[in-house]
């Protein structure tokens, strides 16, 4: 199959596609032939770059090498060899440089991101500096979400902003997952994971945190100290959390009675599930259903 011609694109973030939480804000891709000089001529000056002196982004991309091998280097790294189905992953900021091996050449495809929700997710640490280099686990996927944004740029993005941010964060999704497979969880976070399923799984009856703890194999402080500073919530609340929009999907999508909904998921009475909803969503269950209803 001859592969689609290559190509960039470099545009200017709009306020529609600020609106949607995530933009592209390039993209492109290029097959560099063996022993041919690289990176390709024609880029802007504050993208272009020699491997003699590497080069520092304003914003965030991601090149995905989709054939061939090469190498990639960066100051938290050192330099490391790359190949087919790894993802670069190019900081704001962070020096770094890359290049195909002279024998093989390889296929890249790349697109930048930026906006409110990639921005944050690099702010609290979904990606790091130190793990550049991602193996995906997915591949198909994400090469498809790539494709899929360059269908759209190459018509022009005006217009494609939706479908551009959500391919976007697609991206994202995919790297985040191969990111995470790549460093497994320490063992509290995994004791957690398990702990919010176990939770989800047992919403008609309340578990007991300190006996959940022990199930655990950790302790109900450590747990309960834990389980708050990962989740900005406690064990109690996480499950009531839980409970409650339970409830709030039975009200809406059900005709039960709000006594039957309290006994479905545990409450001693109606009552009792009345007072927490309120709590939780500002409205008594029947006026939350009513709002509901009339609209």
């Amino acid at each position: 199959m001859t592969p689609e011609p290559d190509f960039f694109h470099y545009g200017v973030a709009t306020p529609e596609a600020a609106a949607w939480g995530a933009l592209v804000s390039g993209a492109g891709r290029f097959t560099a032939l063996p022993r041919r000089p690289y990176p390709p001529a024609g880029h802007p000056s504050d993208h272009t770059f020699s491997w003699e002196r590497g080069r520092v982004l304003g914003a965030f991309q991601v090149v995905f090498v989709a054939a061939g091998r090469g190498e990639f280097e960066s100051r938290g790294t050192g330099r490391t060899e790359v190949g087919v189905g790894n993802a670069l992953l190019l900081f704001p900021g962070a020096w770094h440089r890359y290049r195909p091996a002279a024998d093989t050449g390889w296929r890249e495809k790349w697109v930048e991101i930026g906006g409110p929700l990639p921005d944050r997710l690099l702010a609290e640490g979904a990606f790091s500096p130190r793990q550049p280099v991602v193996a995906v686990s997915r591949r198909l996927e994400l090469e498809e979400q790539i494709d899929a944004i360059h269908r759209l740029v190459a018509q022009e993005p005006v217009g494609h902003a939706p479908e551009l941010a959500a391919h976007a964060l697609t991206v994202l999704a995919l790297l985040r997952v191969s990111h995470r497979e790549q460093k497994p969880l320490p063992p509290v976070a995994s004791a957690i994971e398990r702990a919010k399923r176990m939770m989800e799984d047992s919403a008609r009856e309340p578990a007991s945190m300190p006996g959940l703890a022990r199930s655990l194999g950790i302790s109900y402080s450590y747990f309960r100290r834990e389980f708050r500073r990962r989740t900005g919530i406690s064990p109690r609340q996480y499950q009531l959390r839980i409970r409650m929009q339970r409830a709030q999907r039975l009200l809406g999508a059900s005709d039960e009675s709000l006594k039957q909904i309290a006994d479905r998921l545990g409450f001693s009475s109606a009552y009792h599930l009345s007072l927490a909803f309120k709590a939780e969503f500002g409205l008594a269950p029947s006026h939350w259903r009513r709002q509901r209803l009339e609209r």
